[in-house]
């Protein structure tokens, strides 16, 4: 009763169940490094935000990439706030998603190198073109406390650098790209300032990083787990139901018409014992002497 198995329908069948089983194990293994990676994100940046800050010189130099393990980083840096050279980073959102800018203003250092400073978020201009209102930075020396970061690129922040802008307006936060406009050496990365607060809480500065949440990425990777496991139980159900509906047919097909008797053994002799002597008879009857 199982030779409907080989039909064309259900070697279709099996093999879609063959080809689900291992992609949905894994999509599962997919979400679930995506949490071990959260995981370890989060515990990276809790580990670096408690860290005593360090002077921003000891983590970084003048084309240094910041590896990820700095990211985060409590760094300290003291100079003088360049405001001729301030750029606005465009299309960033505040804490309550409004759309405005980042202010990244260089602050030179003693020796006379330079470390970019993300002061914060301001409004953007009415005239997507036009410069924001920017309040200015702290004149004199100052120093700075703030979250060591790497520059950003287009492969990792999926934003587009846009040639063509208007003038003092960027899209990405490159220290090199910024290096060739000041015309002097400037730090590796960025520094997220969270001290001093800016006067009237404007730049608003940016919070800390999220790391608490972990998402939903070790329920998600179960849940492909269960489909994969459920696909064979499906298919076993399925295939009892069609066994057992296949029996009811043929049960239902070997059943004699209603209102037709059903002949023995015994009848059916009898009725054949019977006509030959009636015909035997009849011979006799109407044969010349």
């Amino acid at each position: 009763m199982y030779r409907f198995l080989l039909s064309r329908q259900w070697v279709i069948l099996t093999l879609v169940a063959l080809v689900l089983i291992p992609v949905m194990i894994e999509l599962g293994f997919w979400q679930f490094h995506r949490h071990e990676r959260r995981v370890a994100q989060n515990t990276l940046i809790a580990d670096n935000l408690k860290a005593r800050p360090v002077p921003v010189e000891e983590l970084t130099s003048p084309g240094h990439v910041v590896p990820r393990a700095d990211y985060w980083r409590r760094v300290t840096a003291t100079g003088t706030f360049d405001t001729a050279h301030e750029v606005v980073v465009r299309r960033r959102t505040s804490s309550d998603d409004r759309v405005g800018a980042h202010v990244l203003t260089p602050l030179v250092l003693k020796d006379g190198t330079v470390v970019l400073v993300n002061r914060g978020w301001v409004p953007g201009a009415a005239d997507q073109r036009a410069y924001p209102d920017v309040p200015p930075a702290p004149r004199g020396e100052v120093t700075v406390t703030g979250r060591l970061k790497a520059d950003e690129t287009t492969g990792a922040s999926g934003i587009k650098d846009l040639k063509g802008l208007p003038d003092r307006q960027v899209m990405l936060i490159s220290s090199r790209q910024q290096s060739e406009l000041i015309g002097r050496e400037v730090l590796g990365g960025y520094i997220e300032q969270t001290a001093p607060a800016a006067a009237g809480d404007s730049p608003e500065q940016i919070p800390e990083p999220d790391h608490d949440s972990i998402g939903a990425h070790m329920a998600y990777a179960v849940q492909w787990w269960l489909f994969a496991a459920g696909v064979p139980v499906g298919w076993f159900v399925l295939a009892r139901r069609e066994k057992r509906d296949r029996e009811a047919a043929a049960a239902a097909g070997g059943d004699a018409p209603e209102g037709t008797p059903e002949e023995t053994p015994e009848e059916t002799t009898e009725e054949t014992a019977a006509a030959p002597h009636g015909d035997d008879s009849a011979i006799q009857a109407t044969s010349p002497r």
